[in-house]
């Protein structure tokens, strides 16, 4: 972390649930570079990583895909111990929207991309020839969250403790989207955390579905928020999600 990163938990930050429509709730969001123990993809959902890109324009989809998607995949292998990685879509991101056809707004609302049913749709339009053998063992659909331009201090992104969700907070949803995703109900229980002042050279790893069942966290909740702590003259949040399929079978 750089001498100044600004650190400190955030209390009371309205972030946007999915009942009643968009319900604003007032939660303490922690920073989690001081936790004492690492968040691990396994145990909280997530986990922050050091690694450097050789991407020069992520606004060049082209050069994303041919680039940034080897990056990714070989991330992943490295961080989980999987046999095959393959990263299939990503989206750019910028507050406020920009005028490139491609950019999108970071999503204020708490949600995770992909569901029990989504997930392996994704194995099968990519993976057309080998989901049925691939999805035979344990998979997972990881984000890769990162940076455009750093140190992020406007409209970071908040992740909720895998561990302190429960399944009836999972309201699968359609709406408005391109497959069903995950939105969430309000639950007082729920733990956020988020990495202050994230720089080019981080990248933070979202567990958004993991297909085992046996204790270990399977869907992360997220969503972007506003920091009161950020300057009024921050620079615009840039960032890329890179989104990727996991196997771990043979």
């Amino acid at each position: 972390m750089t001498d100044d990163a600004p650190t400190g938990d955030r209390v009371g930050v309205a972030i946007n649930y999915a009942e009643r429509g968009r319900a604003s709730r007032s939660m303490a969001i922690r920073d989690a570079r001081a936790m004492v123990a690492r968040p691990s993809l396994d145990r909280e959902g997530f986990e922050l990583r050091r690694d450097e890109t050789n991407v020069s324009n992520f606004y060049d989809a082209s050069e994303v895909r041919a680039v940034y998607y080897p990056e990714v995949e070989r991330l992943l292998k490295a961080a989980v111990g999987a046999t095959i990685v393959l990263a299939f879509e990503h989206d750019v991101r910028r507050a406020p929207r920009s005028g490139g056809g491609e950019v999108r707004e970071p999503v204020y609302v708490v949600h995770d991309d992909y569901t029990e049913r989504s997930a392996p749709e994704r194995a099968r339009l990519y993976l057309p020839n080998e989901a049925d053998r691939l999805l035979r063992d344990r998979f997972a659909v990881i984000n890769v969250w990162r940076p455009i331009k750093g140190p992020v201090r406007d409209t970071p992104l908040a992740v909720c403790d895998a561990q302190s969700l429960v399944e009836e907070d999972l309201i699968p949803t359609t709406e408005g989207v391109k497959h069903e995703v995950y939105l969430f109900r309000f639950n007082q229980n729920h733990r956020w955390f988020y990495f202050p002042a994230m720089r080019t050279d981080e990248a933070l790893l979202i567990k958004c579905f993991d297909s085992i069942r046996d204790g270990r966290a399977r869907f992360t909740a997220h969503t972007a928020f506003d920091d009161p702590s950020a300057p009024p003259d921050a620079p615009a949040r840039e960032s890329i999600e890179a989104r990727a399929l996991v196997f771990f079978g043979a």
